[in-house]
């Protein structure tokens, strides 16, 4: 384990400086995923670390949706208050794509999703982050059991609690454990084979994590 996060930390670095591909980050140093175990966060990207400043600073968002094509980049907090408007900009890319409903999305959990954001953005990476899903309505949430995807009976995507998100170029399992130094809630590992790599799911429930 020690190989691969000095691995994780070694390839973040150069990508950062652009000096390696930025596929590179979709693979792992030794080990297959199925066979990982869940690790402290890297130092690199403990957020334990993070002063005040950090989270008095504004906060803006960079959010695609490539479900329905939308891109948003919205400051959504300054001075202590979430700005209304923006919140329901942020609600609305945030949405039920397919029952086409939204809802009040969490705002511990845009926090989350800020932080990661602005976190990652010092070492130079400024990707926007991809939703692949959001609120979901409690019928798609049955389709999706249905058709044997990952999706919990009682699952926090049904109270806008949760996300499940992607950082292009950026490892899944790198950009979990960034999340998961937060100590904000729940966060899922899904490692896939593809072009894209796997997602994240990150909640505002119990401290937990799972690999799905």
């Amino acid at each position: 384990m020690a190989n691969r996060r000095s691995f994780l930390k070694h390839s973040v670095l150069l990508t950062a400086a652009g000096l390696v591909s930025t596929q590179h980050l979709f693979t792992l140093a030794d080990e297959p995923a199925s066979k990982s175990k869940l690790a402290p966060p890297p130092d690199l990207f403990d957020s334990q670390s993070l002063d005040i400043d950090f989270w008095l600073k504004p906060r803006t968002l960079d959010l695609v949706r490539p479900a329905s094509g939308e891109r948003l980049q919205v400051l959504y907090w300054r001075d202590g208050d979430v700005i209304d408007s923006a919140y329901d900009k942020v609600c609305h890319l945030l949405r039920d794509v397919n029952g086409k409903k939204s809802a009040r999305i969490d705002p511990k959990l845009l926090e989350t999703l800020w932080a990661t954001q602005a976190f990652i953005a010092r070492f130079g990476m400024t990707k926007p982050l991809e939703i692949l899903s959001g609120y979901r309505t409690p019928e798609s949430n049955q389709r999706l059991i249905e058709e044997g995807v990952p999706a919990a009976r009682k699952s926090l995507h049904l109270e806008g609690r949760a996300a499940d998100i992607r950082i292009a170029h950026l490892h899944e399992e790198v950009l979990g454990e960034l999340i998961r130094s937060f100590r904000q809630g729940g966060v899922g590992y899904y490692y896939r084979a593809t072009a894209k790599g796997g997602w994240i799911h990150t909640d505002t429930g119990l401290q937990r994590t799972w690999q799905g």
